[in-house]
């Protein structure tokens, strides 16, 4: 029997490779839903070729323009807009898996959705657990969901884990997620002052969105996968560590308290972990180049405390300091950063002031524990408004 999938941000890079990994298993795999915010054309395109029987834009406009084409074009896929429908195709009795590759906090309310309703939950959005945190997790337990992560570094993890999740902290001496450390690894850190946001975008390895690609040029998006580990695997943040390896040829290490290392080697290519959540615990052709090791160039790491590694990314300290303090910190985190890198991106700030912003809106918020889903709304959108300030007193 075909598994049904609704892809939340299906227009997005990792969308796009769900849906090329699907294309490749038609006997397996069946396009249930479709979601994205504005792309109008290319989710037109995705209805023509995978028929799904829902398609979501988070826009109303976006959603009414889809909806005119769709009528044009005599597809048969009924057209829905707004969050309350993205919510609907996450947990719909009819879905077997969600692909959550919604970017940002906006992704939240949906993971969640997909969760309680006990779905095989295949986990793009970082956010949902750096925001969601213990709450998030507590959604999972409850709804009986299988969480399966689809970052890369935490797909490698996952695979060099033991089985036995109850067995992690008694077997496991420490994670460690590798880190490319970038397209500003080597440059000196008086001139980042200076950076594009072309520049920052121009990732030497993976092709990826804008907004995580300046995560990357900061180092924020590993910080952020420090606080996603945290919470996927259940260690304490003094056994989490994060390693320079330039090449992205192993993925992420587990190391065990006999010194012994397991390590997930691949292609820095997304459908490597996205047919692997797919398939799970089978596994299928991804479409992606396997590794030639005869060609392989040398691999080579470097700690983060040596050099200059501290100046040049800052921000990555600030996931074990969010991780220490008050819960909910980490949403704040992530809503300070969101906002920074936006205003980078429009020319607002310079690129060394999303750290600047980051560590003003810490500052600034001092979070309540979250109980509910919409204390952690409502927590994101004060961390929001505290880092536009911070914004606007760095652009001044």
């Amino acid at each position: 029997m075909k598994q049904r999938i609704t892809v939340l941000g299906s227009t997005g890079s990792v969308g796009a490779n769900t849906l090329d990994v699907i294309a490749r298993h038609p006997e397996r795999f069946e396009v249930f839903a479709l979601s994205a915010a504005t792309q109008v054309d290319l989710m037109l395109a995705q209805c023509a070729r995978f028929k799904p029987r829902f398609a979501v834009m988070a826009d109303e406009a976006a959603g009414r323009a889809l909806a005119q084409k769709m009528e044009a074009e005599r597809l048969e896929t009924r057209v829905l807009h707004a969050q309350a429908a993205i919510e609907m195709i996450a947990s719909h009795e009819s879905v077997d898996a969600v692909m959550a590759a919604i970017v940002g906090a906006a992704g939240l309310a949906s993971c969640m959705a997909a969760a309680r309703a006990g779905k095989r939950l295949l986990l793009a959005n970082k956010e949902a657990l750096v925001v969601g945190g213990e709450l998030f997790m507590a959604a999972v337990k409850e709804g009986g969901a299988t969480l399966l992560p689809i970052d890369s570094e935490h797909s490698a993890i996952f695979q060099s884990l033991p089985e036995d999740a109850a067995t992690w902290d008694a077997r496991v001496e420490k994670i460690i997620l590798t880190a490319s450390g970038g397209p500003f690894r080597t440059r000196s850190p008086a001139t980042l002052r200076d950076v594009t946001p072309e520049e920052a975008c121009a990732h030497p390895n993976w092709v990826m969105g804008r907004k995580i690609s300046v995560d990357s040029a900061t180092m924020m998006n590993k910080a952020l996968e420090v606080i996603e580990a945290r919470f996927l695997f259940g260690l304490p943040p003094e056994r989490l560590e994060v390693v320079i390896h330039p090449q992205s040829v192993i993925h992420s290490m587990v190391q065990y308290r006999d010194t012994s290392v397991v390590a997930q080697l691949g292609t820095p290519d997304m459908r490597v972990p996205i047919a692997y959540g797919l398939a799970w615990p089978e596994r299928v052709a991804s479409g992606a180049q396997a590794l030639d090791f005869s060609r392989l160039a040398d691999m080579s790491f470097e700690s983060f405390d040596s050099g200059e590694h501290r100046q040049r990314f800052p921000g990555l300290l600030l996931a074990w300091d969010s991780l220490r303090a008050a819960p909910g910190t980490t949403a704040v985190l992530n809503a300070a950063n969101e906002a920074a890198v936006a205003a980078f991106l429009e020319r607002k700030i310079r690129f060394d002031q999303i750290h600047q912003v980051n560590l003003a809106t810490l500052e600034a918020v001092a979070p309540s524990k979250p109980a509910t889903l919409a204390d952690l709304l409502a927590l994101d959108a004060q961390s929001r408004e505290a880092a536009q300030r911070a914004i606007a007193r760095a652009a001044a």
